[in-house]
């Protein structure tokens, strides 16, 4: 019996190669075939802006490509894992593993820490890259595909209440004094709620205080006729330093810029805790990959010829996915406030490790 976690330098390198390889091959399939069904829904809104063809198709390839590499990367780890380890064990390799002495865990040793090398990769991508495209990409789908306002600490659709009123934003540039409203709503309310006027334009100024909305529409409800004005200043109770605070896009922000805005938002006395479970899931779902060997080793043992190797792969598959659910699933409590941000991050990994870990020991160990 071999004690060593990784016994073999020979069979360390030959599991993680095949492996990695896998790897590779089913995100470029997976990737590949998203992103052509993704363009397919998106063409049109891309082409139906003025002056826009070929090359901003391109442009959109380019940024959602790595949203697809990251939320489809721990598919892929899964899919890769059942393959690597159904292959092994059909061409009999788990059984001369196991006959050396091997344990089912050494077996899986290599496999884990690729596993976790792909998720030390999968958070610096998500930092450095997904994180910008995701921004960029939010900032042009607001614009409708058109030109993108220029200026730092973009944000998107902004909704804030001053009292019974409200004000919209599609896009927002620039920071403090200097910042900057485009295609911008006002709805003013009486005290049962009702719309009693509309102001559209395109384009708001601080005033400080206030907005000022160039060549604004003004629609009265109650005498339905649109009114043109030159400018109009409304929500003077709104500041840019409140904006800036409202329009926080987790995804958008890398960890320490989300540590930020989070702490931002705590000294104004916001709800912080959706921000705070995105926060945490920032580390925990690129971790997610270095689960998915554990969640399908039970492909990998068993006699192939039993024919319940295609059993085993559902069963590994099912496993998997029941994680990917149920982490979506805790996220959404943990932004509704069901479950606090730790625990809505971290507690579905805990749980199918542990999961994992008990089949494998149950069965094999």
């Amino acid at each position: 019996m071999h004690f060593e976690f990784f016994p073999s330098r020979t069979l360390t390198f030959y599991l993680a190669r095949l492996f990695s390889v896998r790897i590779l091959a089913v995100l470029l399939m997976l990737v590949l075939v998203l992103q052509m069904l993704d363009l397919l829904g998106e063409s049109g809104d891309i082409l139906a802006h003025p002056g826009n063809g070929q090359a901003q198709l391109l442009y959109y390839v380019s940024l959602r490509i790595p949203q697809l590499i990251a939320r489809f990367l721990p598919y892929s780890v899964l899919l890769a894992t059942i393959i690597t380890l159904a292959t092994l064990n059909q061409n009999s390799e788990v059984i001369s593993m196991k006959a050396a002495g091997l344990s089912a865990h050494q077996v899986l040793a290599p496999l884990i820490a690729t596993a976790l090398v792909i998720s030390g990769l999968s958070f610096a991508f998500n930092e450095r890259v997904v994180t910008r495209a995701t921004a960029t990409l939010t900032a042009w789908q607001s614009a409708d595909y058109g030109p993108v306002p220029k200026g730092s600490g973009s944000r998107n659709n902004v909704y804030i209440a001053e009292g019974r009123d409200i004000l919209l934003a599609s896009t927002i540039s620039g920071v403090g004094n200097a910042m900057v409203l485009t295609q911008v709503t006002y709805y003013r309310r009486d005290a049962s709620g009702m719309i009693v006027e509309q102001l559209r334009a395109p384009r708001a100024t601080f005033a400080n205080p206030g907005w000022r909305m160039t060549g604004a529409t003004r629609f009265d409800a109650q005498t339905v006729a649109s009114t043109k004005l030159a400018s109009a200043v409304v929500a003077k109770g709104i500041t840019p330093a409140r904006i800036e605070i409202t329009g926080v896009d987790a995804d958008s922000e890398s960890l320490f810029a989300l540590s930020g805005s989070i702490e931002s938002m705590r000294q104004a006395g916001r709800r912080t805790s959706e921000l705070q479970a995105s926060w945490w899931h920032k580390l925990s779902g690129p971790l997610s990959a270095a689960l998915m060997p554990l969640l399908g080793a039970i492909a990998a043992f068993g006699l192939a010829r039993s024919g319940a190797l295609l059993i085993r792969a559902v069963i590994g598959m099912a496993l998997g996915f029941a994680y990917f659910v149920f982490d979506n699933a805790a996220l959404a409590m943990g932004n509704f406030g069901g479950y606090p941000p730790f625990v809505a991050a971290w507690a579905p990994f805990l749980l199918f490790a542990l999961i994992g870990e008990t089949v494998l020991i149950r069965t094999e160990e």
